[in-house]
């Protein structure tokens, strides 16, 4: 029983300190408070990090000695804002001793050959390179044969609006007129570049609904107004069949 009122009197005990460092704060101002010993930063929690470990997002802090976590956290966040794919930032004290910091990754969309070829970069729907680390957490995404910005549109549309039209798109390419061609293995999609997410709930809808019905395909193309044309050959003048969105 001792014990336990020991434990609770320094749980009430570390509350009004804490309690009294935000008052003292307000009143005699943050010099004051960033000098006790107790508010040192002695902890870092990283949330929403995927592709960057947490110990690299610690050291982006690039935190002072003795640091304290009444310290301004605006350049804080700056700085790992600064690293390239991180897209936000926040923040939190949790006193006495800890950092929270809160960050959104960009999603990566595609991989794109370098610039030097020989190897396969990850980059955004912006075309922004990522420095992703394919070892940390592997990546499973189509090949953009460019950084067109028509390309990564859609493939970024697709991934928002069906994860798993997404998943086998294998390449994506830009055609005439910014229009995109989107490689399923053997077969492939065509989006035109202004395509909204209706477009593409139209397109997985057909293709669910020839693989139900054990019907090939070669070609589905979605550049036409409220419909999805089915093609056994890619690239036929012919349709074999038409479909609408509601199809």
């Amino acid at each position: 029983m001792s014990r336990r009122r020991s434990a609770l009197s320094r749980r009430v005990l570390w509350a009004a300190v804490g309690a009294g460092a935000v008052t003292v704060g307000r009143v005699a101002g943050p010099p004051l408070v960033r000098a006790v010993a107790a508010f040192r930063v002695r902890e870092i929690e990283v949330l929403g990090a995927r592709q960057f470990s947490p110990r690299a997002v610690a050291a982006a802090l690039r935190l002072r000695p003795r640091a304290s976590v009444f310290d301004a956290t605006a350049p804080l966040a700056e700085r790992v804002k600064a690293l390239p794919g991180v897209l936000e930032v926040r923040i939190e004290r949790r006193l006495p001793g800890t950092l929270r910091v809160v960050v959104r990754e960009a999603e990566p969309v595609a991989f794109v050959p370098a610039a030097r070829g020989g190897s396969l970069l990850p980059v955004d729907a912006r075309g922004t390179l990522l420095p992703f680390d394919p070892a940390r957490t592997p990546l499973d995404l189509p090949i953009a044969v460019t950084a067109d910005s028509n390309v990564l549109g859609v493939l970024a549309l697709v991934q928002a609006v069906d994860a798993g039209l997404y998943q086998e798109i294998t390449v994506a390419r830009r055609l005439t007129r910014g229009d995109v061609a989107l490689e399923l293995g053997s077969r492939r999609v065509l989006v035109g570049r202004d395509a909204g997410p209706e477009v593409i709930q139209a397109v997985a809808l057909v293709a669910q609904d020839l693989a139900a019905k054990k019907r090939p395909y070669a070609e589905l193309d979605a550049r036409y107004a409220g419909q999805v044309v089915v093609r056994r050959r890619a690239g036929a003048a012919g349709a074999e069949q038409a479909r609408g969105p509601g199809a």
